[in-house]
């Protein structure tokens, strides 16, 4: 597989993105947004989505240069519309604004609606935890039904991921940040580029069965249909990925799952975020003292092997310093996609 330095690969998908149009300041954003990505050890969320982004550029669902549209603001409340922009570039906006609310108010809820793939929800915690403050993301994923409810056996919604971030005073912050599936769809397409079978448990085929072949929900079959992906925790997760769905996609106007008429290349997220300023609720010491205790003591737990316990956020921070010195991995079908992309707005990536 092609290894490649970080910043090489950032500033050749930047040329990709500005290639379609995009301001240098959106690409160098949406560029970043996908190797840090990668960076952290989300392959999935990184790089190997711009041939995808490029098909929705295409197609006429991706607008560029787009900002947020407020549709209402009442100060610890604001209503944000990203105008089917680039997520990553409407995410950050919408965080920053619900980070200046929150350090004022004591709190925000940021409802986001009409995102083009916000990609690695985890970012915009970090970015929140940066500044202090606790959050929680519930997002929805409008593209392809991909995933099952529990008991069912085809696809009724996306992989809906659930995100918190808490801020550790001299420490890497905690960022639990999942899809509701038993594992992200980009990581079967990571997984179905490489020629990887994926463990029992995981996936349903087309009709309904159990199956090993990621594929499955990659690329339809002959007669348009997917596989699907099991929910995680069975109806639990099943369950948290409905809240996902009324949450992120209702309350926000992003819009729920149902049957559409026409395929389309896009992927579009709705995300609800709720700030949370900790020093409103408590004194910054007691909140720092006790997450610090409470960590100190989940980690002390004697290891199960010969790994040591982490918490959320730690094996990121790992694989970006291993990352960062030696390079990222890029499967051959994947880079190979990427160049097909840019060849289309005829850039070398040479």
């Amino acid at each position: 597989m092609p290894i490649l330095a970080h910043d090489f690969l950032e500033k050749q998908i930047a040329k990709i993105v500005q290639a379609m149009g995009s301001s240098e300041t959106e690409a160098k954003t949406v560029a970043h947004n996908l190797v840090l990505a990668n960076l952290k050890g989300h392959d999935s969320h990184g790089v190997g989505m711009i041939p995808r982004y490029v098909e929705a550029f295409v197609e006429g669902s991706l607008k560029l240069n787009q900002s947020v549209k407020v549709n209402s603001d009442l100060g610890s409340l604001l209503v944000l519309d990203a105008q089917h922009g680039y997520g990553q570039v409407a995410g950050e906006e919408a965080i920053r604004m619900g980070i200046e609310r929150a350090s004022k108010h004591g709190s925000c809820i940021v409802s986001l609606a009409n995102a083009h793939h916000l990609g690695r929800i985890g970012h915009f915690a970090e970015i929140a935890a940066e500044h202090g403050l606790v959050s929680i993301h519930m997002v929805n994923v409008l593209s392809s039904p991909v995933v099952a409810v529990w008991g069912g056996a085809d696809g009724r919604h996306g992989t809906n991921p659930f995100c918190v971030g808490v801020p550790l005073k001299n420490q890497t912050p905690f960022i639990l940040d999942f899809a509701t599936s038993r594992v992200a769809q980009g990581k079967m397409r990571v997984a179905h580029n490489q020629g990887k079978k994926i463990p029992e448990g995981f996936l349903l085929d087309q009709q309904g069965r159990p199956t090993q072949d990621p594929s499955v929900v990659v690329k339809p079959n002959a007669d348009g249909k997917m596989g699907a992906l099991m929910p995680f925790g069975e109806h639990k997760g099943s369950g948290l990925a409905i809240a996902c769905e009324l949450i992120g996609g209702a309350l926000t106007g992003s819009g729920t799952w149902k049957p559409r008429p026409k395929k389309s290349r896009a992927i579009w997220n709705g995300m609800l975020s709720i700030l949370i300023n900790p020093q409103q609720t408590s004194t910054q010491e007691q909140f720092d003292g006790e997450v610090a205790s409470f960590i100190q003591w989940v980690k002390a737990s004697p290891a199960a092997d010969e790994d040591p316990v982490q918490i959320a956020g730690e094996p990121e921070r790992e694989k970006m310093r291993m990352r960062m010195q030696q390079g990222i991995a890029i499967d051959e079908q994947t880079w190979g996609d990427i160049v097909s992309a840019a060849q289309q707005f005829k850039i070398d990536l040479s």
